[in-house]
Formats: structure tokens, sequence, C-alpha cells
């Protein structure tokens, strides 16, 4: 076995003692395919106002940008599928992803610590980490190492685990042996298209991020258009329907991170309560949350806008 293959190796068994679903690596290069993806997307102001994603853009598809003489991409996915749901049918919904403390720190820590183990099993390698908030494209990264294809709603998915896992990176200037792309098993299905509230999936492996409920009611900072009323079924916080209509999402298993698992209060309470949210509970119950993002004005505007 050469270093690239035992490396790799080493990794992929590291990568799995600290909790991550599966790992795959491929080669530092730009994302050809990509380039005129994102081009049309963003020219087509799919982005609505996330401005964010029109900087960086040749960052976001050659990572030898991003870390100085870039060799390899490895890809990271870590389940967060829980094991409950919210308990009131009538209460405004919160995507799964938010339901613990948020992903960004918890996956950071791990990143760091496959950094650091890296470094003592391989020698002096530099690189960077990311997770969903540096200019990467995580979904295509992950598809071109092998770790599932991306589907009719944009979102990676796998045969075995579905698609209820958060996406992270760690670019490194050390050559590994990569892996290949899966086949997209997709098929005629076309459950997510016909499932999504909002109309936002427009084609088949394309989404107009600017009619997502997510987008509405995490992105957007001003008012919500008077035009989407009764269409967000009841999401107060991201959206789960194109993922929970999803026919792979039946292989979903529950996370064992604890980090992920919700304040039990979050779960019980009533559409009443959600109703009549102070800001003392919200910073109770969304302590540690990506929820936090949206701020309480934000989220008691989402429930405002849900009512009747």
């Amino acid at each position: 076995m050469d270093n690239k293959a035992k490396y790799a190796a080493l990794i992929k068994a590291e990568a799995k003692r600290l909790g991550f679903l599966s790992c795959g690596i491929s080669k530092a290069e730009f994302l050809e395919e990509e380039a005129p993806r994102l081009e049309k997307w963003l020219n087509q102001n799919m982005h609505g106002q996330m401005r964010y994603m029109e900087n960086h853009f040749d960052k976001r598809l050659d990572p030898t940008k991003l870390v100085d003489g870039a060799k390899s991409v490895i890809s990271l996915l870590l389940n967060y599928f829980p094991s409950d749901t919210q308990k009131d049918v009538e209460a405004p919904k919160i995507s799964k992803y938010a339901y613990g403390q948020d992903y960004h720190h918890v996956i950071k820590t791990k990143l760091k610590q496959l950094q650091e183990f890296i470094l003592e099993n391989v020698g002096e390698v530099q690189g960077r980490a990311f997770v969903d908030s540096a200019p990467v494209l995580d979904k295509a990264w992950a598809a071109k190492s092998g770790l599932g294809w991306i589907g009719k709603n944009s979102n990676l998915l796998t045969q075995k685990v579905g698609s209820f896992y958060f996406i992270a990176e760690l670019i490194i200037d050390l050559d590994l042996d990569y892996d290949t792309p899966v086949t997209d098993h997709c098929g005629t299905c076309t459950a997510c298209i016909d499932a999504c509230p909002t109309q936002a999936i427009v084609d088949p492996y394309v989404v107009d991020g600017s009619k997502c409920i997510s987008y509405f009611t995490i992105e957007l900072k001003e008012e919500i258009p008077t035009s989407y009323k009764n269409q967000f079924d009841n999401w107060m916080f991201g959206c789960d329907v194109c993922q929970d209509v999803c026919p792979w999402n039946r292989f979903s298993k529950s996370h064992n991170e604890p980090l992920f698992d919700p304040k039990p209060e979050l779960l019980s309470m009533t559409k009443k309560e959600w109703q009549e949210i102070t800001q003392e509970v919200f910073s109770k119950v969304f302590q540690k949350s990506a929820v936090k993002r949206t701020k309480f004005l934000g989220l008691t505007r989402n429930i405002q806008f849900l009512k009747e």
C-alpha cells in the first residue's frame, strides 16, 4: 500500500471514530461542471437577497484559492436525524437540523480533532476546515468524493441513509487516494418537486432559493411577501418537506450525537405557547442553537405570518 492509500485509510478510520457518518476524498481542482451552473443560478437571481452568494465566485469553484497548494478535499457527513420530533401537530415547525446545538460549533470541534490527528500521524500538513460558512460548494465536493449524488431537490442523497446530515470539509495540501462519484438514483421520482409548498424546485435539480421556505424564514430580513400566505405548511424555521417525502429518507437512522439532542421543552411546546413565546423563553430554548440566526424578532415574525 502506498502512502496515499495508507493516509486516506487512516483519515477515514479516524473520521469514523470521531462520529462522522462517512468520509470521501477528491482531488482539489477547479469544479468545471459547477461553474456554468452557479453562474446561471446567480444570473437568474435565484439567490434572492443572499448577496453573499455573489462573492468569491472563483473561490467557490477552486479550492486552491482557499488553501495554498491544496491537493485534497476531504468531505465528511454528520448525521442529525432525530429520534423524536415536535409533539403538537398544530405547532409551528422547526427544521430537524436546528433541534440541537448549532452544528457549526459541533462540527468545527470534530474537524479540529481530525486536523490534529493528521498532524500527529502524517506530519506537517497545512489545511483549513469548512462548515457551511465559507465559499465552498459542499454538496458538489461530497458528490465528487463519492458520498452520494445531488438529488432533484438539490440535496445530497445516499441510498443507505437518505439526506438528513451535515456536510463539512477539510482542504489540505496532502496527496491522497481519491474516491469516485456514485450514480444518480432519483430515477423518474418527482416526490420532492410535487410536494414543495412554494414550488421552489423549478426544474429537476434546480431550486430557486428565493422561493424556498428556508430562505423566507431564515435569510430574508424584511417582511415575508403576503403572496406566500398559507403556503408555508406551518414551518417557522427552515423546511424539511423535500427531505421528508424523499423515498431514500425511509432509511434515515437516529443520530448518536448528544449535542444534537433538543431541549425537551422545544419538542413539547404547544401551538399556543409558540404564539406567546417571550424573549426569555426564546433565549432558554435556543441557548446554543442555530435558530438564534433569526433572532427573537425574526422567529416571532415567522410565527405571526403563519397565523390564519
